[in-house]
């Protein structure tokens, strides 16, 4: 909700109408909405294959196999040719820090690049 709040865009999650769901989701394929505060429900049954950025705020203790999903739901070819990028936000020396660098670990060893940036240090 906060995030929902500060980015003042329309947020999805479990609590939402299906029917609502839905009208956000096509408001955001046909651009009269660019940009959706989901949960976790957006990793099962939606199509937005035109989506092109995710931030990852919370990575949901380390679920491997929810990742690999949000990832390929983001990865799917762009009709305009388009690449897409994914980001996980952590905060340093807490739980998630462990449980991202876990899931780390499984999506190289599936093929996949990620490069990690610092705040600390790109702020310097």
């Amino acid at each position: 909700q906060e995030l929902s709040d500060a980015l003042d865009a329309p947020q999805i999650n479990g609590s939402t109408p299906v029917d609502e769901r839905e009208q956000l989701f096509h408001a955001f394929r046909d651009g009269s909405v660019k940009l959706l505060v989901v949960s976790k429900v957006a990793n099962f049954s939606i199509d937005l294959p035109e989506a092109s950025v995710a931030i990852q705020v919370s990575g949901s203790f380390g679920s491997r196999q929810e990742e690999a999903q949000r990832l390929g739901r983001l990865l799917r070819p762009k009709t305009n040719g388009h690449t897409a990028s994914f980001y996980t936000l952590i905060a340093r020396d807490t739980v998630d820090q462990e449980f991202a660098q876990n899931r780390q670990r499984f999506l190289a060893e599936q093929g996949y690049s990620y490069t990690i940036l610092d705040a600390v240090e790109q702020a310097a």
